[in-house]
């Protein structure tokens, strides 16, 4: 607010007497002015002045102080009345520590503690629990693991030491019977892993362990331990057992190295013998088969033939019985003709008056010694 300046003295309107906006005292009438105000009493008022504005308490506000404890009520009753569930969590909220009703993600309403308590396990996260090691990281190499032998060495059923370690992976089925029905989860599902994983161990032979049976042994250790968490009422769901390793112990292992060595070769030398066997088995069977389709041929061919001279020799027969004298001159003929028609012959005339031997042109020979048109014989 304006200051006004007293109509006698030049001074400022104040308290008694007059003074500045701090209530110093009113300047002097002679000389140069008056004296310049004191510093400390300037403060000490300000700061009376300033406890009078804020109620006359000291410290905080009367305002400030009732927006705080409004904001703090807030607060305290928001976080006593609503809870958050978030994308990946289930709220379990239990009544005096019994379970009660089980919340999606999302804002919920609860009765303030100590009548009800909420629990936000995360029911969507992929757990990892891993026996035989346990590695520095997260991820599943063994390079950077430690072995666990107590838990890794493992008794087959023909009395041999396998070093098997493997990885169980699961995730919270019911929330419920995670929270209540057992105490350490990680430690359960380790053990009853372990537990599954020796039974079916000791029942088979180490070397399919090591070769072929692996992922068999690992889908049957997956059905055991989730038959087993079930009877338990764990909550928990088995996604899926990885055998990460099995191998032999360390201190035999250059010896069961020899022995798989020399199964391969075995393995390998019996496949060439079977590929072996195979192909000249194969080839017996298509020359036998190739002699019994010659021979069968060979049979329909003499077959057709002696029944075309069958078919002959009645057709003969007919035109015999008909004109003998003259069927018998035919095959007379016929007969000679096929047993002198490719020999050399001379002919002979016996008859009065003949010259013997009768001379004949051998026309098939000139034929074969004429030489080719066009070509020239002897000289010019």
């Amino acid at each position: 607010m304006p200051w006004s300046n007293q109509s006698g003295g030049g001074g400022w309107k104040g308290g008694s007497g007059g003074g500045g906006p701090w209530g110093q005292g009113p300047r002097g009438s002679g000389g140069g002015g008056g004296q310049p105000p004191d510093l400390e009493e300037i403060l000490k008022r300000g700061q009376d002045k300033m406890k009078q504005a804020m109620g006359g308490g000291g410290g905080v506000p009367g305002p400030l102080l009732f927006l705080a404890s409004a904001v703090a009520i807030a607060v305290v009753a928001w976080n006593a009345f609503f809870f958050r569930v978030n994308p990946d969590e289930l709220g379990v909220v239990m009544r005096f520590g019994e379970f009660v009703r089980q919340e999606p993600p999302g804002l919920h309403f609860r009765l303030p503690y100590p009548i009800e308590e909420v629990s936000l396990p995360k029911v969507t996260l992929l757990r990892s629990t891993q026996v035989g090691f346990r590695s520095a990281g997260e991820g599943r190499t063994l390079s950077t693991a430690s072995d666990v032998r107590e838990e890794s060495l493992m008794l087959t059923g023909d009395e041999n030491i396998v070093d098997i370690d493997f990885v169980v992976q699961w995730t919270i089925r019911d929330a419920a019977e995670y929270l209540f029905n057992i105490q350490n989860p990680e430690n359960t599902v380790k053990e009853v892993a372990e537990s599954a994983m020796r039974e079916l161990v000791g029942r088979a032979k180490i070397q399919p362990i090591l070769t072929a049976q692996r992922q068999q042994i690992a889908n049957e250790v997956q059905r055991l331990l989730q038959a087993t968490l079930d009877r338990y009422k764990s909550g928990i769901q088995v996604r899926e057992v990885q055998l990460l390793n099995a191998t032999p112990p360390p201190e035999v292992r250059e010896a069961f190295l020899a022995v798989q060595d020399a199964a391969n070769e075995k393995v390998t030398l019996k496949n060439q013998a079977d590929g072996y066997a195979n192909r000249v088995v194969n080839e017996a069977k298509g020359d036998a088969e190739r002699i019994l389709q010659a021979a069968e041929a060979y049979k329909q061919q003499t077959v057709a033939e002696a029944a075309g001279q069958t078919a002959r020799f009645l057709q003969v027969y007919e035109e015999y019985k008909k004109a003998p004298d003259v069927t018998r001159q035919r095959l007379f003929l016929e007969t000679m003709e096929r047993v002198m028609g490719g020999t050399d012959k001379i002919i002979l005339d016996n008859k009065q008056g003949g010259q013997g031997v009768i001379p004949y042109l051998p026309l098939d020979q000139l034929q074969k010694r004429t030489p080719p048109a066009g070509s020239t014989t002897g000289g010019n």
